[in-house]
């Protein structure tokens, strides 16, 4: 039998580590965070909802209001979304000061996303649903955040297959 001083504990899963540089990553999040609800205090004040300024361009602004998620999913599960938001946040978080995602690209990226879900967040802890304004024909209208979600997710997604750290080489035994 091992005696308890002896074994070795076992390393937690996550130990989070505050890094020189954090500060502009959570910086980067309250930015976003920041543009996002002031682009859509802006509609809100400015654009009558179900109208499109300037309505002869392809690409205008609108005022709808979504109460689901991308694409129009999930209509009507403000609680449910609300709900996930907070924990996709919280994981994000617990991924941006996680040792392991040290590269500056992937820790933007996750800050991006951290922003993207925070803003909706607002919106539908606020009213319950989130403006989207920024419409391309053929397109769901959709906002600052949900830009800030997918520029994230393409940033983490890039830097996971193009950055990737190659293993150090096993020393030959010969």
């Amino acid at each position: 039998m091992d005696d308890a001083s002896t074994v070795e504990m076992e390393r937690p899963w996550f130990r989070p580590t505050v890094r020189k540089g954090d500060g502009w990553f959570l910086l980067l999040a309250a930015l976003v965070v920041t543009l996002d609800q002031l682009t859509k205090w802006f509609v809100r004040m400015w654009i009558d909802r179900g109208d499109a300024w300037p309505s002869d361009w392809p690409v205008h602004l609108v005022h709808t209001l979504n109460s689901g998620a991308a694409f129009g999913t999930f209509q009507g599960n403000a609680t449910l979304l609300a709900f996930t938001s907070v924990i996709g946040s919280a994981v994000i978080l617990i991924y941006l000061f996680n040792p392991g995602f040290a590269h500056p690209v992937m820790r933007a990226g996750l800050s991006l996303m951290f922003a993207g879900a925070v803003g909706n967040l607002i919106d539908r802890v606020a009213n319950g649903r989130v403006v989207d304004f920024i419409h391309f024909p053929h397109w769901p209208a959709f906002n600052v955040a949900d830009s800030s979600i997918s520029i994230g997710v393409a940033l983490l997604l890039w830097t996971m297959v193009f950055l990737q750290t190659k293993p150090e080489p096993k020393p030959s035994t010969s």
